[in-house]
């Protein structure tokens, strides 16, 4: 039984543009999101993932199915971020001032508290400031990683066909990652204790 977006690949195969279009609003939001969580830039991210439709309208006909149709965008969001950050590797911004897109909406990146207090924010914002530093000092085999197992919420499975590699290695990379991130997130504690406890 053909599915309503097998149906859709078929015909955006045949140059169908209202079947394409109808594509790229089933996925858009998640490719965004991925590419944002990587490169943490929302003009990044936006550049990233009009370049990735770009690339799936021009090889859509060379969509076998060997995989789902989302595994193989996925990849193809996940290469074309990683190629982004290639591209800027001396350059490390991180923006914490920008919304984050979820599939159910936009979220803004301050944590919503019932009555929060001026201190509460102001250490909430220190927090993401650490963490979105620590995320980013991580390399782009790591960041990869924890970026599509933490903050998207995809299985093992997924992320290994996403990249393309072992589950095995997927397993061992997230875990490195982990390591690699508590370490960083504990130095910059030492030094925050160092400088405010005296």
């Amino acid at each position: 039984m053909e599915t309503k977006e097998n149906v859709l690949i078929e015909k955006s195969k045949k140059g169908d543009i209202n079947a394409f279009e109808k594509l790229i609003e089933t996925y858009q939001k998640k490719v965004f999101n991925i590419a944002f969580g990587m490169l943490n830039n929302y003009d990044d991210a936006n550049d990233v993932a009009q370049e990735v439709f770009i690339r799936i309208y021009k090889s859509i006909k060379n969509f076998k199915g060997e995989s789902s149709f989302s595994t193989w965008l996925y990849r193809i969001t996940t290469n074309a971020c990683l190629d982004e950050l290639r591209k800027r590797k001396n350059k490390n911004v991180v923006s914490i001032d920008e919304d984050i897109l979820f599939e159910e909406g936009e979220v803004t990146r301050q944590i919503v508290d019932d009555s929060p207090t001026p201190d509460i924010i102001a250490e909430q914002k220190e927090l993401r400031e650490i963490v979105n530093d620590a995320i980013a000092q991580l390399s782009e085999e790591h960041r990869t990683v924890i970026m599509l197992r933490e903050l998207q919420g995809f299985s093992y499975e997924e992320i290994s066909n996403i990249i393309n590699c072992p589950q095995g290695t997927v397993k061992s990379r997230i875990n490195r990652a982990r390591s690699a991130l508590k370490n960083i997130l504990k130095s910059k504690r030492e030094l925050y204790d160092k400088d405010y406890v005296k």
